[in-house]
């Protein structure tokens, strides 16, 4: 099915002409409803900011504008990790203080390195859902420089730049920190649309999970295919087409406790260019029933087969906690190796080795801003490992009670069970046996009565998909 579709944006804003055919009631009607909503945005605004909006300001207090006009500028990346277990996810909302992009931007105006978002040129590689972190998350902005554009990408002009990421690390919160930058040669590079290839990783714990049966599973996502059964469908933002490419996938080895523990860390590896709205954690949260052995690898085949089964069946989300958006690649070099799954696959077109962009230069670390990062990471690490210590020696000492008390029951494996979303049932249902969701036709038809979405046809030859925020 190939659309053309387009968002439809409503307002409530009315015309001269439509307030002058009010009758005086409905005028009132309507400047109660305004004063109610105004009355509402204040308090919203006062409880995330602490600032009454009808105190005004001292006059002492004002502080004297930057001067951007008499400033240079220039278009950089700049990489940061963030840890965004507390947060309501990357992108800005109207009434939240706790999103990464609001503490980014605050930090930037703050020291001054932009005057405003709306005119640094400002780009983002992804956009992740709440409680998700990165460890490489990239944006692309326009910023103060010491320098004329001109002598911009002299090695001096770059070696004695302002240090940014240190001037932002000192406003930041202490689970967001800049790490590098890097100069553009080309002012309209974007973090977003010149992405070669984005990388997810997803923590779990062995436990009991068959891990060779969750391998053969991932064997199946490997290509172009439909994840309409394996994403959250975001029609309601344009989204209705839901082919992606997942140019490489494989389970590996985080941390090994000992030979085949269940307390071994690993993790699933996902890259490609584009993802689709909870792709990652649909994907985790069917792999984790085939590794509990409560559904076959293949049930990862029949899900993208569309055509058998246009319809999702009901299933629910693995956790946000272990999301990480770990890379985000510029360089379109060849990293897909086809032997992982199958030695007689073809290499995908979009992973072929190419010439490295011209437009890129490498990554500006500074050492005493790298070396009191890694200071404060190791600080963190240290608080959460001992956490994590305790209670493993916890469970040792109960795991050896259990074994006295219990010598011919089996040893309790459940350490992933907490990494499933919703209310689990004790009889388990088979996947593909349960109640379906709508139909992705339906929910089109859905937006498009309620006018959220205009819908027509269009040469598939020629058009592409729809982009969505939605989309990492």
């Amino acid at each position: 099915m190939d659309l053309d579709v387009q968002v439809v944006k409503k307002t409530k804003r009315h015309t001269r002409e439509e307030l002058e055919a009010f009758s005086q009631q409905d005028l009132v009607d309507r400047i109660v409803q305004l004063e109610s909503q105004n009355f509402q945005l204040k308090n919203i605004i006062q409880k995330v900011t602490g600032i009454k909006t009808d105190d005004p300001r001292p006059d002492n207090k004002k502080q004297r504008k930057f001067d951007f006009k008499s400033c240079h500028k220039r278009h950089i990346l700049l990489r940061f990790y963030y840890l965004g277990w507390d947060y309501q996810g990357y992108a800005s909302q109207e009434d939240s203080a706790r999103t990464i992009e609001h503490q980014l931007f605050n930090a930037l105006t703050r020291v001054c390195l932009i005057e405003s978002r709306e005119t640094s040129n400002y780009h983002r590689c992804g956009r992740t859902d709440k409680g998700v972190s990165a460890f490489h998350q990239v944006v692309s902005l326009d910023v103060r420089s010491k320098f004329a554009p001109e002598n911009q990408l002299e090695p001096e002009s770059i070696a004695n730049e302002i240090n940014y990421c240190q001037l932002l690390n000192r406003v930041l919160p202490q689970d967001i920190r800049c790490v590098a930058w890097m100069p553009m040669v080309n002012p309209n590079y974007s973090a977003r649309f010149d992405c070669r290839s984005r990388t997810y990783r997803y923590f779990f714990p062995r436990g009991g999970l068959n891990i060779e049966a969750m391998k053969e599973a991932c064997g199946y996502l490997v290509g172009g295919h439909d994840f309409r059964n394996l994403c959250k469908m975001d029609v309601g933002n344009g989204v209705v087409t839901f082919t992606r490419r997942i140019s490489y996938v494989s389970i590996e080895n985080s941390q090994k406790d000992s030979k085949e523990s269940p307390y071994d860390m690993l993790y699933l590896v996902l890259r490609g260019k584009a993802f689709l709205w909870h792709q990652v954690r649909c994907i985790m949260a069917i792999l984790f029933l085939v590794g509990e052995g409560r559904e076959e690898p293949t049930v990862v085949k029949e899900l993208l087969d569309v055509e058998k089964n246009p319809c999702k069946p009901q299933y629910s989300l693995a956790s946000d906690l272990p999301l990480n958006l770990y890379e985000c690649d510029y360089r379109n070099k060849g990293v897909f190796d086809p032997a992982v799954f199958d030695k007689n696959a073809p290499v995908l077109e979009d992973d072929e080795e190419t010439e490295v962009d011209s437009d890129l230069r490498e990554w500006v670390y500074e050492e005493e801003s790298l070396t009191r990062t890694i200071s404060e990471l190791q600080g963190l690490w240290a608080c959460n490992s001992i956490k994590s210590t305790m209670c493993r020696e916890m469970l040792k000492s109960l795991q050896d009670i259990f074994d006295q008390q219990f010598p011919e029951a089996a040893k309790p494996t459940t350490q992933q069970s907490g990494l499933m979303q919703g209310v689990q049932s004790r009889d388990y249902k088979p996947l593909m046996g349960r109640k379906k969701c709508e139909s992705l036709e339906s929910r089109i038809d859905h937006y498009s009565k309620k006018r959220r979405i205009q819908v027509s046809s269009k040469d598939a030859a020629t058009t592409d998909a729809p982009k969505s925020e939605a989309e990492q």
